[in-house]
């Protein structure tokens, strides 16, 4: 099957146009779907990451140094604090964490995926609001 680039490139043109978040194009036996938060589900683990002089966005979008333990998205989607809406969330800063704790759910194409901590450690920041956007990769806790 031999997919028509110029067809995908006038759906993301669009997107931007008419302000839309996702738009499908079907053609006899092509389907193909163009969206903003473009979801990709991995079965990879969650990567750590330790860098003394990552830079990394923090909820207020400044720019600094960070120093500690990253743990980062493993997946692109929506990150949740809590389980669900007014529910207990799963870490807060300086609480005390370890490996395999789950820290946060990232929903992708309507699917709930636990994200478990790589490391022990005390929660330092939270890189990430409750119902924020988050890319493969991102950090969304750093851990002391």
């Amino acid at each position: 099957m031999k997919i028509d680039k110029k067809i995908i490139k006038e759906l993301s043109d669009y997107l931007e146009e008419f302000n839309l978040t996702e738009l499908e194009y079907t053609e006899k036996d092509t389907k193909i779907k163009v969206s903003k938060n473009n979801v990709s589900i991995s079965n990879q683990a969650p990567n750590v990451v330790n860098n003394a002089n990552s830079v990394s966005d923090n909820q207020a979008s400044n720019k600094k140094f960070k120093t500690g333990t990253e743990i980062v998205s493993p997946i692109i989607g929506t990150a949740y604090h809590a389980p669900e809406p007014g529910a207990k969330k799963f870490v807060e800063v300086g609480k005390k964490i370890k490996k395999g704790d789950t820290i946060m759910i990232v929903e992708a194409m309507k699917t709930m995926n636990h994200v478990p901590s790589t490391a022990d450690g005390v929660v330092k920041e939270i890189c990430v609001a409750d119902g924020q956007p988050v890319e493969f990769g991102q950090t969304i806790i750093i851990l002391e």
